[in-house]
């Protein structure tokens, strides 16, 4: 059985109340009495109940972080960032993955609410008003990562995707790219992609733009779609929402016969390890990754503490990292 408060009590020979000031440290208790404590509980191997003691201060110390994969490279980043923030605030997390699935997003916060944390990070690629609804029921700080909540109702960390967008097109065009390919998921997928192609759209002249839906945004499903594309398509410049759709579109171009940069220029956003393990090594928009996380963590400490907040909506800086792709 697992050892409790009781036997740590019992094997001291003092009373829970005790075992509980000696732990939490809410009382002055007497240093002989003290040691005798954390002697039975270093011989019990005794350890607190996080949820246990959170009943009784109504915080656990611990935060849920809803991430859709955290295999991706890029979502690693960012937890980093969330930990490392976390850690310095005496928090712990617990991390889950919803594989993007709008159900599993949603059970997830209630999931998290019977857990009894503190707070949320949350990371989606659509928010919905099936989201909204979650976070007003579990009535849990919530702040979103790397998401954008179009209404701002909810604080958030995250780039300004649609001036992203501009950016990377506008790095083309001066390069003299005039035929310009986004590879990206499909519509209503992300809208964070949609904002970074209607960014793209907006600069690049109208009948020289082209959208390439991937719908899993994986590298095995990308390659053949931008192989038959680019078979049927004459661009010479290729914008992808992703470093793994990038090193994809690098290897199509080259797998139909042509160069990289020399005949496509190829671009991508992120900035994860795959932009310098693919050659040639590719451009980006880069993303602050880590930043994204230990920002989103911090606002959340604040908003858990009543610390004054500048604004619940940050938005980070985002910067061209050119490399050999163009």
């Amino acid at each position: 059985m697992p050892v409790t408060i009781y036997d740590v009590a019992r094997e001291a020979k003092v009373s829970m109340a005790t075992v509980s000031r000696v732990l939490n440290g809410t009382a002055v208790v007497r240093e002989d009495t003290k040691q005798r404590v954390l002697e039975a509980i270093a011989k019990l191997g005794y350890r607190p109940n996080a949820v246990a003691r959170g009943l009784a201060s109504k915080k656990t110390r611990t935060i849920g972080v809803i991430v859709p994969d955290v295999s991706a490279a890029f979502v690693a980043e960012v937890v980093r960032g969330i930990e490392d923030i976390a850690t310095m605030y005496d928090y712990h997390i617990i991390l889950t993955n919803s594989d993007a699935q709008l159900q599993r997003e949603v059970d997830l916060v209630g999931t998290m609410w019977e857990k009894q944390v503190d707070g949320i990070v949350y990371m989606t690629h659509r928010l919905v008003k099936e989201h909204v609804d979650a976070f007003e029921q579990a009535q849990i700080p919530v702040v979103l990562c790397a998401t954008e909540d179009p209404e701002r109702r909810i604080p958030s960390v995250n780039i300004d995707n649609r001036r992203a967008g501009k950016d990377a097109a506008a790095y083309l065009l001066e390069r003299g790219c005039q035929r310009i390919a986004y590879v990206t998921t499909p519509k209503g997928v992300s809208v964070l992609s949609d904002r970074r192609g209607a960014g793209l759209a907006s600069v690049v002249p109208k009948g020289q733009f082209f959208r390439v839906e991937v719908a899993s945004g994986r590298y095995e499903h990308a390659l053949p779609i931008l192989k038959t594309f680019l078979t049927d398509h004459n661009v010479d410049g290729i914008v992808a929402a992703s470093d793994e759709l990038g090193l994809a579109s690098i290897h199509a171009v080259q797998d139909c016969g042509k160069r990289v940069p020399e005949d496509v220029k190829v671009m991508a956003f992120d900035n994860t390890r795959l932009a310098t393990m693919v050659r040639p090594e590719m451009t980006v928009i880069a993303q602050p990754m880590y930043d994204f996380g230990a920002v989103s963590m911090r606002l959340l400490t604040k908003l858990l503490h009543d610390e004054p907040v500048e604004s619940y909506n940050v938005i980070l800086q985002h910067i061209v990292v050119e490399r050999q792709s163009t």
